[in-house]
């Protein structure tokens, strides 16, 4: 969206010669003031019962973010593909108590609960320097570390021209302003598409919330049938008496003090029950609508699976016929899901940096080390390699490997 000139050996924002047509309605409306993620309590709430405390959403999420961030990274531009490099040094150890998995798992994971992600870049000499080997010295460029940020403590602080001008971000009560103006910017911003804000990302479990709340209902009705006995309830029936078959307040209290007591919960499953005169019980079986709720429940789990494209067969959901075979479920778990999150994640994570370093590098992930994805790949690797008509430059081009040195 901005232009870019060079100041003093360093890229920075054009704002006057490039600017949106649109950028000064969106600044009008925020009038300026931090404007706080639409829902950011909702989405704390949402998280803790769609994440922490719903296990298809928990396995959801890990599955995704593990499988992203246990990719292979390949760090390339026009003419090489490097096997060592300072930008791969600082993804390998971005900080003192991450490693590279760590990192991109915890970007991944703010992406798929909250839609953003923000990386903090901290200036000094990191992980990045024990490299410094390549034309141009790299390393002294780039960050020394690099740190995760909760997306519930960020605020935006919008400018003149609809951007960010600044990011607030909140921490018991103290609050830390990063200026967006200065360059290169000391923070990358990624985030989903969201149809209906200009400056946050839309979650998958925003779209999943209600199949989150339909499945943590259903649990816990499950959860309450365990604790009466693990069975439906059934009726006591009264037919004694000379008051029409009505039961005295005293002697009601003292009935349910005692099928709490002694009746109740999954220690006194299956304990005879002892009644005194006038007292019958008619046990209730399962209705269609008790066993239909199991159903619902299951229908529930595979729409949060779903919202995270992550193909149920692969958590365990049964009633899931979309794929043949567990190995055809997770080809397309990759295709689908990871290797596009990961190549998103990773094509933002290298511009950013690109901006601190001053030379453009390319950052993606490497589906030939996927072994999910070999079939596919000896295929397509032998399709390539048969097609006569095509020079060895232009297979390597279609490979998405990069030319040979020395090569025309």
């Amino acid at each position: 969206m901005f232009g870019f000139r060079k100041a003093k050996d360093k890229v920075v924002p054009d704002l006057a010669r490039k600017a949106s047509a649109t950028g000064r309605v969106i600044a009008l409306a925020s009038g300026g003031r931090g404007a706080v993620a639409p829902g950011a309590r909702d989405l704390s709430a949402l998280s803790r019962a769609g994440f922490q405390g719903n296990p298809v959403g928990f396995r959801a999420v890990r599955l995704v973010a593990e499988a992203a961030a246990a990719l292979p990274v390949l760090c390339q531009d026009c003419d090489h593909r490097y096997e060592a490099h300072p930008v791969l040094a600082l993804l390998q150890r971005p900080n003192a108590a991450q490693g590279q998995a760590e990192f991109l798992e915890a970007i991944y994971g703010h992406l798929l609960l909250s839609g953003n992600a923000w990386i903090e870049a901290v200036a000094g000499e990191g992980t990045g320097a024990q490299t410094g080997a390549l034309p141009g010295d790299l390393s002294a460029a780039l960050p020394g570390e690099l740190h995760v940020l909760r997306p519930d403590r960020m605020t935006l602080i919008p400018g003149p021209d609809g951007w960010p001008l600044a990011w607030d971000y909140a921490v018991g009560g103290r609050v830390h302003r990063f200026d967006m103006t200065a360059a290169p910017q000391p923070l990358c911003h990624l985030r989903s598409f969201h149809p209906q804000d200009d400056h946050y990302g839309l979650a998958p479990l925003q779209a999943a919330a209600v199949a989150v709340e339909v499945h943590n209902a259903a649990s816990s009705w499950s959860r309450a049938l365990l604790d009466n006995a693990a069975r439906p309830s059934g009726a006591i029936i009264y037919s004694g008496g000379e008051a029409g078959g009505v039961l005295s307040p005293d002697q009601y209290e003292r009935l349910v003090a005692e099928m709490e007591a002694h009746h109740q919960g999954a220690r006194n499953a299956g304990r005879p029950m002892l009644l005194e005169g006038g007292l019958d019980w008619k046990p209730m079986g399962f209705s269609p609508s008790d066993m239909e709720f199991h159903e619902t429940k299951l229908a529930a789990a595979r729409e949060i699976a779903l919202a995270f494209g992550v193909p149920p067969m692969l958590i365990g959901i049964p009633g899931d016929a979309t794929y043949a075979n567990y190995q055809e479920a997770n080809r397309a778990f990759y295709r689908l899901t990871v290797l596009p999150l990961a190549a998103r994640v990773l094509a933002g994570l290298a511009h950013w940096l690109g901006e601190h370093s001053g030379r453009p590098v390319s950052l993606r992930p490497d589906p030939d080390q996927v072994p999910a994805l070999a079939a596919e790949r000896d295929q397509h690797w032998a399709r390539i390699g048969a097609a006569g008509f095509l020079s060895d430059a232009e297979k390597r081009l279609l490979l998405g490997l990069p030319p040979l040195a020395g090569a025309s």
